[in-house]
């Protein structure tokens, strides 16, 4: 076991000093966004977050295991994709968002909307055509299939090829589709306590930093194509124009529990005096915590956790997870960074 080490800057709220006065947010944004308190988070977790499976971790286990007996064999061959890559983080030290290339999203979104389309037009296009086929003069069948044609040729026809062409390049020429992007585009450090903005500027990396007790988190509210409210959760820097936009992990909700339940999930990673939070995605890296392994240590937690748990228990840690995400008590908590930072009223 090799225990990861944490650095000066590293986060804990026992550390925290006076820090000096955030610079004015602009009026827009002080319109669209409401600050959440530091502190007092509780022990959830988004429902993105509860992945993967218990199923899947055991499968992923059971392939590690496969690939260092055949790498002790001399017999391992190595996946098409396994040697490139793709930026992303997730373990005890860092967790890094790491978008893949547009080639990517275009062929995963071609296979997903012309699925989705093809299903929605045979729906519409079978009722429609039954519609005529009893409405009109004439022969039932006739009536029938001279519709359904017309959603054959113009619709379902067009869903059907785009659909089969990305499935067969996603799962037969993966060369052809997976790509990284140029690189990361944020990370939380939990060891060093500092966060990281990425940019790339005609090719180049910039690297924005700063550390994690510098930045508040907003709850921002914007309407969607229907001017219903969406919230989404992001988090900028007091003193300059560093920030993190969550959309992409955790799409805009219409309520705000998943956005806070983020928000905690986010402290809780951080915070050094706080063990790792407990799920399934973090299990494999508990081991080499400090703080998390004396947590583990203490509460006799099993190491194998998630991995050993069924699928039914499994679906009632999911529906209990809900259920705390649900009553989380963000807007009541005091805001314990108020006693260290001059915040503008």
């Amino acid at each position: 076991m090799s225990l990861s080490s944490y650095s000066a800057t590293s986060y804990s709220p026992a550390n925290l000093q006076h820090q000096k006065a955030p610079k004015p947010r602009t009026g827009l944004k002080r319109l669209a966004g409401q600050r959440l308190p530091w502190g007092n988070t509780q022990e959830v977790v988004p429902e993105t977050f509860m992945t993967p499976s218990p199923a899947d971790l055991r499968l992923l286990e059971e392939r590690r295991l496969q690939r260092d007996k055949q790498l002790a064999s001399g017999t391992y061959k190595p996946a098409p994709m396994e040697h490139i890559d793709f930026h992303d983080r997730c373990d005890h030290e860092h967790y890094r968002h790491a978008p893949w290339a547009n080639r990517t999203h275009f062929w995963i979104y071609l296979a997903s909307f012309s699925k989705g389309g093809f299903y929605i037009f045979l729906l519409a296009g079978a009722i429609v055509a039954l519609q005529d086929g009893f409405g009109m003069d004439g022969r039932f069948i006739t009536n029938f299939w001279k519709t359904f044609e017309y959603f054959i040729l113009f619709t379902l026809l067009p869903c059907a090829i785009g659909w089969g062409l990305a499935s067969l390049v996603v799962h037969k020429f993966p060369r052809l589709w997976a790509k990284p992007g140029k690189g990361p585009k944020w990370e939380l450090n939990r060891r060093t306590g500092m966060i990281t903005v990425f940019k790339y500027p005609r090719g180049d990396v910039q690297e924005q930093r700063a550390p994690f007790h510098e930045f508040d988190a907003y709850i921002n509210t914007t309407p969607d194509r229907q001017g219903l409210p969406m919230n989404v959760l992001s988090l900028e820097h007091r003193y300059s124009d560093i920030s993190i936009y969550f959309g992409d992990i955790l799409p805009p909700d219409s309520n705000t529990q998943q956005p806070c339940a983020l928000w905690d999930f986010i402290q809780n990673y951080m915070d050094t005096s706080h063990p790792l939070p407990d799920a399934p995605l973090f299990e494999e890296h508990r081991h080499n915590d400090p703080t998390t392994v004396e947590h583990d240590k203490a509460t006799g937690r099993p190491p194998r956790y998630w991995r050993d748990m069924d699928d039914e228990a499994f679906k009632e840690a999911l529906n209990t997870m809900r259920a705390r995400v649900g009553v989380i008590n963000t807007f009541t908590r005091p805001n314990i960074m108020a006693q260290y930072v001059d915040y503008p009223l």
